[in-house]
């Protein structure tokens, strides 16, 4: 009588095996946009190659890829930002691939330097403020830990991947102790605990418990070009500043994806990030999701052209990967919780 193991083992076999044809590519994904649908059955119709898609809480895909290891189905990763796809990468779960188009399209600094992972499209992490009530809003990520805004600032989580990501890249910028040293007064300086998503700290501004909130641009862009309960309607009462224009810029996030080490498909997992880079699927990125497109040249949709030009930081995502323990530990430390 097989074992309980054994039969799973077989079960997952099996569909490795199916999951290996001409036409098909395995998608993995933890973009929840419906949005996306349109570059899905765009990449179809193009190619007449199938997308069998398995969408998710990057996590549990991670914890799922590696349980299934060597018979795993999936061709393609995707995720939203660097911290769950540098741990894809770290785990095994990623394989170097050489692509012309993508060597060609994708920034050097929004790929990664082994090439097992490439940006799609971004996100700048902004501030923004209570235009009724702040005169002098902050011109720096630095300056969120000035004495004049204690109990102003609402942010998100330490566990929040964005959180560990801009703090890893002030330690890129400005050294392990003295973003310690910022860390902990911008914890003195919170209006509230850490709580909810990027809305919720523009939802904080408009119902007067913030006055200051950091957030990814698409959350307020979306808001200008629909109605989003609780921002929209106030939405005449938010300004927003790109920080350190001066110097290194405003802080990236990115969606990103790369193909699976044991992908079955990996000629379709290639044909389909090289579609991502695409001009149709980046003009779909920032029309369908307010996202900033990576290709240069590639249109902004109204609502991303209405805040305006920017100096983003240019800064390998790959170096800020390597500061997310660090950043970790800085932010425990500081009982930013």
């Amino acid at each position: 009588m097989q074992s309980l193991t054994s039969v799973i083992a077989i079960a997952v076999a099996a569909t490795a095996s199916a999951a290996s044809a001409d036409n098909v590519v395995n998608l993995y994904s933890s973009r929840h946009y419906d949005t996306d649908e349109r570059l899905y059955s765009d990449f179809e119709d193009a190619t007449g190659i199938t997308i069998n898609r398995i969408e998710g809480k990057a996590d549990e895909l991670i914890a799922r890829m590696t349980a299934e290891g060597k018979n795993s189905p999936v061709d393609v990763f995707m995720t939203v930002d660097t911290v769950r796809i540098t741990r894809a990468k770290e785990l095994g779960l990623l394989q170097s691939i050489n692509s012309d188009v993508l060597e060609a399209k994708i920034p050097a600094n929004l790929q990664d330097n082994e090439n097992q992972w490439f940006a799609f499209s971004k996100r700048a992490r902004i501030l923004f403020y209570d235009k009724n009530d702040v005169s002098n809003p902050p011109m720096t990520y630095q300056d969120l830990a000035k004495p004049e805004y204690e109990g102003m600032v609402c942010i998100r989580s330490s566990s929040n991947v964005y959180t560990q990501n801009i703090v890893a890249a002030m330690v890129a910028h400005l050294g392990e102790e003295a973003t310690a040293d910022w860390a902990e007064a911008v914890v003195g300086n919170f209006a509230r605990k850490p709580q909810g998503g990027d809305t919720d700290q523009l939802r904080g501004i408009v119902s007067g418990e913030c006055d200051i909130a950091m957030s990814n641009t698409y959350y307020f862009a979306r808001a200008l070009r629909r109605d989003v309960s609780g921002v929209s309607d106030s939405i005449d009462t938010i300004g927003w500043v790109f920080p350190n224009q001066d110097d290194f810029g405003a802080h990236i996030n990115i969606s990103g994806g790369g193909v699976a080490t044991h992908a079955p498909n990996r000629d379709n997992a290639i044909k389909f990030l090289e579609y991502l880079a695409s001009e149709q699927a980046q003009d779909y990125f920032s029309a369908g999701n307010d996202e900033y497109p990576v290709v240069q040249g590639a249109p902004l949709a109204e609502s991303v052209q209405a805040l305006g030009d920017f100096k983003e930081d240019d800064i390998p995502l790959s170096d800020i990967a390597q500061n997310i323990k660090t950043a970790q530990r800085i932010l425990a430390q500081a009982g930013w919780n």
